[in-house]
């Protein structure tokens, strides 16, 4: 089957901007007579047709903005999206969000429905079953499109966009440091199972942070669990076969179920097991002890990520000019509470 050709195609056959194809295509005066009739015969050559939705969204601001996220009861997702509609509302941009539940057939129709012309651009976290696929072909076709997109937290190379994120291998290189400063030596990692690059860097750091204070790296310490599969016997199992005596753990979900089932197994926290969890929600607020937590900041995350679409939205590419891109990376604070404090 023959692909389908896209702007982005014949800009490049014909050695000139994809603003320039498009303004020809709609026969703009800005465009030269000899441009207008090259770009057109090509089109019609390789039978070329127009994106309809995608032009609707290019030439007629509707001043709402689509969010996809992977989960919407994660306290780091909604602050997020608080983040994100604040800032949005005082610029004068609705906000319509759809929640993947990390399933990559959801985050494709979710993108399908909201480019329907109803909104000038999206901000958006990969499910992970998106990650574990490697699949971004509904995000390239946006970007080719001409739609503008900002991917916050869980991110791909794979596609031109901004980027907004956190430090995430410095900060778990600085939790584990702290842990192994409070005499710590059997510190084990409680992480996720394929969800590619935030968790990747979250191992990174800690692995980075025993090797540079002579401790061992050890893969019986590391528990791998699916995000949406809590397993309490594998939690159960693992704390009881391994001697630990502090675990980072790359979520306040993790965090929370292991501080409970270790508490019901005779442990004492944090005398025995110390506990850090990421995104310094409600619940590790009000778990017992209180749980020390990495706080994301999600709600600057959300801002950050608004700010940058609707900078993409409202700006207008000189012809010729070069679209860039860029990563925003926002420093991540630990909060140490009773989990960790002896």
């Amino acid at each position: 089957m023959r692909r389908k050709i896209t702007l982005k195609d014949i800009a490049r056959e014909l050695e000139v901007s994809i603003s320039t194809v498009s303004k020809a295509l709609k026969n703009s005066e800005e465009i030269g007579r000899d441009t207008k009739e090259k770009v057109q015969a090509f089109a019609k050559l390789y039978n070329y047709k127009p994106n309809n939705i995608a032009i609707s969204l290019k030439n007629k601001h509707t001043r709402n903005i689509g969010v996809v996220i992977p989960d919407i009861v994660h306290h780091f997702f909604t602050t997020v999206f608080r983040g994100i509609e604040k800032y949005a509302n005082s610029r004068g941009y609705n906000v319509i969000v759809c929640v993947s539940d990390d399933s990559f057939n959801k985050e494709v129709i979710n993108m399908e429905m909201l480019a329907n012309g109803s909104i000038d651009g999206f901000i958006l976290s990969l499910a992970a079953e998106t990650l574990d696929k490697g699949d971004f072909n509904h995000l390239k076709q946006i970007r080719e499109q001409g739609i503008p997109l900002v991917c916050f937290d869980r991110t791909t190379t794979e596609v031109d966009c901004d980027r907004v994120i956190i430090n995430d291998t410095d900060i778990s290189f600085e939790v584990v440091k702290k842990l192994i400063g409070d005499n710590r030596r059997k510190i084990g990692l409680v992480t996720n199972v394929g969800f590619g690059d935030v968790s990747d860097k979250r191992e990174r750091g800690y692995k980075n942070a025993l090797e540079e204070n002579g401790l061992p790296f050890d893969e019986n310490l590391v528990l791998r669990l699916a995000y949406h599969d809590v397993e309490e016997e594998v939690i159960a199992e693992f704390f009881k076969s391994r001697e630990v005596d502090a675990v980072l753990c790359v979520n306040e979900i993790f965090a929370i179920h292991c501080l409970g089932i270790v508490q019901n197994l005779g442990y004492s926290v944090p005398d025995d097991i110390a506990f850090v969890g990421f995104s310094d929600g409600i619940l590790s607020k009000f778990s017992r002890p209180t749980l020390t937590s990495v706080a994301q900041h999600g709600d600057q995350m959300g801002q950050i990520a608004a700010e940058i679409l609707i900078e993409k939205i409202e700006a207008e590419l000189e012809e010729n000019e070069i679209e860039t891109y860029r990563t925003e990376i926002i420093q991540a604070t630990l909060i140490e509470r009773g989990s960790t404090r002896n």
